[in-house]
């Protein structure tokens, strides 16, 4: 019932060094809608994947994880090498290099999407590198508003990355025109802080719901909670602490995801219904989102709860 399109790649993360000096990379399977995919499974959602994947060692790492998570993929795997996202760390300063040149997950077709995607969809999700520049970019802002026209639910989340971004201003652009056919629309403070900059973050956001015409709008501000926002009224949702917090790798992801199968295990398909959400409905989505994502930041990267561990957590808190 839900698809989701985006990148998929490896972060190779240097985490030692060997005698002779030189860095030991783990290799981490990730890409922000690959997450959102994994942790939507694994709240119970009938997932399908839909971005190609390399047939190379790092791709059936990729397909091999998504696989062990339930969720289905749909494209084939073809022979172009797997993107990746180097990260390396001197003196505990990370530095980011991202490797995508005619990597696989870039090679959508938009024929194919629109073959693949299952009828029974209820939600199209997307966001993040696919959405940056080239073809690949044009193609899911395309499939996108075709979704749209089926009657899907369009879910979004920028993830923006700045250091992937040259041509800000045709980035901004597609982003704004997107803002138009999406349905449910999630950005951290800091997406929208560089999306609109030079403006407080109030101001920020009354910008962006005058460029969307989102049903539900939602703000996170990592461990100072988030913003729910639909037509009729807004809710702030605090964080939910926790003592043992490993890394914060995954958890916007992790919190994506819970909304979406929100959606669906409430039986929420029209998006009329999204526009009539009553406060107590708009509290419990986010607060169950709340707990995933807390949850994922219990574990080293992106390693989402499960449904049961999520109610576990519920029950033991009361």
């Amino acid at each position: 019932m839900i698809a989701i399109g985006g990148e998929n790649l490896i972060d190779l993360v240097s985490s030692s060094f060997n005698p002779e000096g030189l860095p030991i990379y783990l290799a981490n399977p990730g890409g922000s809608p690959y997450n959102v995919a994994i942790a939507a499974s694994k709240q119970g959602g009938n997932v399908s994947y839909l971005t190609p994947l390399s047939k190379d060692t790092l791709g059936v790492l990729l397909s091999s994880r998504l696989k062990e998570n339930g969720v289905k993929i749909l494209s084939k795997s073809i022979s172009n090498p797997t993107s990746l996202a180097v990260v390396s760390i001197s003196e505990g300063i990370p530095s980011y290099s991202f490797h995508r040149n005619e990597t696989a997950e870039r090679k959508v077709n938009l024929e194919n999407l629109l073959d693949i995607i299952p009828m029974t969809t209820k939600i199209f999700h997307v966001g993040s590198l696919g959405l940056v520049e080239g073809k690949d970019a044009e193609i899911w802002e395309i499939f996108f508003k075709k979704c749209k026209q089926k009657g899907f639910i369009t879910s979004l989340d920028p993830n923006v990355r700045p250091i992937l971004i040259n041509d800000r201003e045709s980035y901004i652009k597609r982003l704004e025109r997107m803002f138009l056919d999406v349905d449910i629309l999630k950005l951290s403070d800091e997406d929208l802080n560089w999306i609109y900059p030079n403006n407080s973050i109030d101001h920020s956001f009354e910008i962006l719901q005058s460029k969307t015409n989102a049903k539900l709008l939602i703000l996170t501000f990592g461990e100072k909670g988030s913003i729910g926002k639909t037509s009729h009224f807004k809710i702030n949702m605090p964080s939910v602490k926790i003592s043992d917090l490993k890394d914060t790798v995954g958890a916007g992801d992790t919190y994506m995801a819970s909304i979406l199968t929100w959606f669906i295990d409430n039986k929420i398909f029209d998006i009329n219904l999204i526009e009539n959400l009553k406060k107590t409905d708009l509290s419990l989505m986010m607060n169950k989102a709340s707990i995933a994502a807390a949850l994922n930041c219990k574990k080293i990267g992106c390693n989402p709860p499960s449904k049961v561990d999520i109610e576990t957590f519920k029950k033991n808190k009361n």
